[in-house]
This record gives C-alpha cells, sequence and structure tokens, in this order.
C-alpha cells in the first residue's frame, strides 16, 4: 500500500497469510463525560483496523493533557474509559505517551493483524454491489449541539453510546461474506468517505430515505447549527454529487446532513446484493439495529462530472 490511495489503516506484510494493520488516530473531546470521552476516542481509533477487515492485538495511549483545565482525575478517567474499549476489543495496552498541551486530545496507536489475502480496501467496490452503513449519522450536528449545552440528557445518552460502540461485531460477522470494499464514517462525512469509495470503474446512487440518522439531528440543522468540518466537507464535495431528493425527503434542504463530519461513525461494506439482505439481517439481528441497505454501485458515466447520485 501507499499514499496514492485513502485506506483507513497501513498494512505491512509480514508473511503470506499474516500482515500488520496499523493506525493511529485522536480527537478533541466530544462529551462531557471523561470516560466516555476516553471511550469514544479509543473506539474512533480502534475502528480503522475493523475497516480493514483486521482484528485488535494491542494499543498504545496517545494523551495530549491540558493540565492547567483538566483535573488528573479527569485525565485518569478518559485513560480508564481508552483501557475498557481496548479490553473490549480483545486487545492489549501496552502504555504510550503523555505531553503537555493547551488542548485536551486523546486516542491510540493501534496495531492488528489480518490475512493479506483477504484485506478490504475501501475504493474495490464492484458493480452490482450493494452499501450498507452500520450506524447513523449525524454525531457532528450533535455533538456541536452539546457543546452548545442544548442537548436532552437523554439524546446525550444515545449519541455517547453510537459513538462509543465499537464496529468490531460488524466487522466479525462481514468476515462469512464477500466483502468487496470497505471504510469508516468518520471526520469527511458519509458523502466524503463514500467519495474514497470511487474507482476509474464506478459511481454510487444512493436512496437517502434509507440512510439512518439520529432524528433529533434535523431541528438542529434547521437552526444552523452544523459543524464547520462539515460545512468543510459540503463546499469540497458538493461538485461530485448529484442530488434528486423527493419533495418528502428528510434531507431535502438539509443536504448538508449527508456531509456531516462524523466521529466513530459506522461502517460501509460494499458487496454483491446477492448477500446483501442475509448480511443485513445477520447485522440487526446481532445487536447493529441501525444498518442499512443505503444504495448501489453504478457503471461510470463518461462525461458526467457528478460520480454520487443521491435520490
Amino acid at each position: 500500500m501507499d499514499f496514492k490511495e485513502s485506506d483507513d489503516a497501513g498494512i505491512y506484510r509480514l508473511s503470506d497469510s499474516l500482515a500488520l494493520v496499523q493506525t493511529a488516530d485522536f480527537i478533541t473531546p466530544v462529551v462531557n463525560d471523561p470516560f466516555v470521552y476516553g471511550q469514544i476516542a479509543a473506539a474512533n481509533a480502534l475502528s480503522d483496523v475493523y475497516a480493514m477487515g483486521g482484528i485488535v492485538k494491542c494499543a498504545l495511549n496517545l494523551m495530549m493533557w491540558d493540565s492547567c483545565r483538566i483535573p488528573q482525575d479527569y485525565a485518569m478517567a478518559i485513560l480508564e474509559g481508552g483501557l475498557s474499549k481496548v479490553k473490549e476489543a480483545g486487545g492489549v495496552l501496552l502504555g504510550g505517551h503523555t505531553i503537555a498541551d493547551s488542548e485536551q486530545k486523546y486516542g491510540l496507536s493501534v496495531s492488528g493483524l489480518v490475512n493479506p489475502q483477504r484485506i478490504w480496501r475501501n475504493n474495490t467496490a464492484k458493480v452490482g454491489d450493494a452499501l450498507i452503513l452500520t450506524k447513523p449519522i449525524g454525531m457532528g450536528v450533535l455533538t456541536t449541539a452539546l457543546k452548545a449545552d442544548l442537548l436532552k440528557i437523554t439524546t446525550q445518552k444515545k449519541i455517547s453510546k453510537i459513538m462509543a460502540t465499537l464496529n468490531r461485531n460488524a466487522c466479525e460477522i462481514a468476515q462469512d461474506f464477500t466483502i468487496h470494499a470497505c471504510t469508516d464514517i468518520t471526520g469527511f462525512g458519509l458523502l466524503g468517505h463514500l467519495h474514497e469509495m470511487l474507482n476509474p470503474k464506478i459511481n454510487l446512487r444512493l436512496d437517502s430515505a434509507q440512510i439512518p440518522i439520529v432524528k433529533e439531528t434535523f431541528s438542529f440543522a434547521k437552526e444552523g447549527i452544523i459543524p464547520g468540518g462539515s460545512r468543510g466537507n459540503f463546499k469540497s464535495l458538493q461538485h461530485v454529487c448529484a442530488f434528486n431528493l423527493k419533495r418528502d425527503s428528510q434531507f431535502k434542504g438539509l443536504e448538508i446532513l449527508l456531509f456531516d463530519a462524523q466521529t466513530s461513525g459506522g461502517l460501509v461494506f460494499a458487496l454483491p446484493k446477492t448477500e446483501a439482505n442475509t448480511f443485513l439481517k445477520s447485522l440487526q439481528d446481532s445487536g447493529v439495529e441501525s444498518a442499512q441497505i443505503i444504495g448501489e454501485v453504478e457503471p461510470y458515466c463518461k462525461g458526467r462530472a457528478e460520480r454520487i447520485l443521491i435520490e
């Protein structure tokens, strides 16, 4: 692998049947509870291994501690939250590094393993594939509302649970299916990461009615509570997207939500349509309740700048 593509993690081949999956990621606080923040930051970093089809083996803490404003017991809670997710992933925490910083940040450097013959790339989807998303979107808007102290406790708990949920379950279930491509949805938003799934032979068509989203997102978006990262995604990617939304579409006038920058979002799988319904049922039966078939892969249309059609 090299820098020509946008895969979620690096791969280093150890043998014909074994390769190392390596990634690192850290984030600023997205919730108020330090333990939950640690869980979310860890889940966010661990997800890159799952997006490659790998299993987590070990991790190192990456902690930039704002010691002037964050008490030591809060810092410990962040680390304990991260450790809980490394353990849940079946991995081992080996240590890490902490430095003083003016802005709090936390995450992990993660190592995993994968069979080199079964790596999931993010741009190898095939014409005729179905696209399945495993978590709802809307986290960017809702965490921005949280920072403004506008979220009800029930909604805070809902989004915290979504972001802290590992993608391990979905990854393990997918091992029994013909996965042509996979990526996880984070800072570039749903459409940004789907754009990274494109290759010269394909376009994507999405059914907006099937895209899962936390319902509370809509009211805040209508009030203009949109994070800067989401606006940046929209500005840089709207030229490759064509919207043909019905008048009653939940995203009509709120198309920017499809560009909403996520934290610890779900996985998007591309697999043959013949397997999609069975895979979806397996996901939902195992607790990945928000999973939905959100679209399909079509042949590339020469001469058309828009590569992703949203209906």
